[in-house]
């Protein structure tokens, strides 16, 4: 992934909606819950592999991490898309480098400051796929919006794009999140439509 990443997609909006989802032209706030209060002096960052702590980062050591700029279309389970988003963050794969460690495992659970938790198999965040964005469209990302960190895994739905992150736990075997133990789909595909345990 370069720099300045953008998908190379000559088809129009249309060609690039998922099944039965609605372009739009907002940007639509959706919750578990209330936004929490977090301001950078306060929030780190937590890679572990099961209950073992592998590293921790404060603000100021991960803004220091490379960093990358890309664009990507996002597609909500509730069937909002928008096309074209603009984010800036640290990958995956960059903070993996950074504590100096392979994915120790083929599952991970994204925890955030609210509570809220979410499953993906490493594969859907490693090779440039997935980044901790901390700006959208060239400003720091709002608090509604996830700030000041956010999980993007732009190719699944934005339900695992974890808000407000906190915590990235590998995990032995697959566990299900917050809205996974819910019904939803464990790996959430747009393209399959993928949003519910029994694929409807």
């Amino acid at each position: 992934m370069s720099d300045s990443d953008r998908r190379d997609d000559a088809a129009g909006p249309g060609a690039r909606l998922p099944p039965r989802q609605v372009l739009t032209a907002k940007f639509p706030v959706m919750s578990m819950d209330a936004t929490p209060a977090l301001s950078t002096a306060d929030w780190t960052l937590t890679l572990k592999h099961g209950v073992r702590p592998l590293k921790r980062w404060g603000w100021a050591a991960f803004s220091a991490l490379p960093r990358k700029r890309i664009v990507r279309d996002i597609h909500c389970v509730t069937r909002w898309s928008k096309l074209d988003t603009a984010w800036e963050g640290v990958t995956l794969d960059a903070l993996l480098a950074d504590a100096g460690i392979s994915a120790p495992t083929g599952f991970l659970l994204a925890h955030s400051a609210d509570g809220y938790s979410t499953n993906l198999a490493a594969a859907d965040v490693l090779d440039g796929r997935a980044m901790i964005a901390t700006h959208y469209d060239g400003q720091p990302l709002a608090p509604a919006h996830g700030g000041p960190a956010r999980l993007l895994v732009p190719h699944l739905y934005f339900w695992k794009s974890a808000k407000w992150l906190t915590g990235l736990q590998f995990t032995d075997r697959e566990e299900a999140g917050f809205w996974e133990l819910r019904g939803y789909h464990l790996r959430g595909d747009p393209w399959s439509e993928q949003r519910f345990a029994e694929g409807g």
